[in-house]
């Protein structure tokens, strides 16, 4: 009778030490997918956030290089002009782009604003009647580029 005591014993201990394993490495397993998926969440973010903000300079460098050449008045040269302007119909498309790669990565609406007011900021350079406005639309556009990286940071710092 012990010697049957002590067989069950030892099964029921090693039928123990294997369940509590299989739970400690799921458990494991299940902390190491969710680390890894965090991490690849935060570097899809960084590269977002990152080309929205390329894409919003160079939108912004398009619609400066438009503006100025319309102060030029080169009226002899429309093809320059109509350049320009598929340029920077290609660079805001770019900036869409980019803002919609954003909107599917982020959960916070308040970024999603930020980068559409910074978009909305840089479209309204070409619209600029003189210098001075035009001063001041290209520093409200550069503030809110600035401003959407700076919102976007706690997003992508780790934790």
């Amino acid at each position: 009778m012990v010697v049957v005591v002590t067989s069950v014993i030892a099964v029921l201990g090693t039928l123990l030490g294997a369940g509590l394993s299989h739970a400690l490495q799921s458990r494991t397993a299940s902390r190491t997918q969710q680390s890894a998926r965090a991490e690849r969440l935060r570097q899809e973010r960084i590269d977002a956030y990152c080309a929205f903000g390329g894409a919003l300079t160079n939108l912004r460098r398009g619609q400066m290089d438009r503006w100025y050449r319309r102060q030029e008045d080169r009226a002899d040269d429309p093809a320059d002009e109509h350049e320009l302007r598929r340029e920077a119909q290609r660079l805001r498309a770019a900036a869409m782009e980019a803002l919609f790669r954003v909107e599917l990565l982020t959960d916070a609406p308040e970024l999603i604003g930020l980068g559409r007011r910074a978009l909305d900021a840089v479209d309204h350079i070409p619209r600029a009647a003189d210098r001075d406005e035009m001063r001041t639309v290209r520093e409200d556009s550069r503030a809110l580029i600035h401003a959407f990286i700076a919102a976007s940071r706690p997003h992508v710092r780790l934790s």
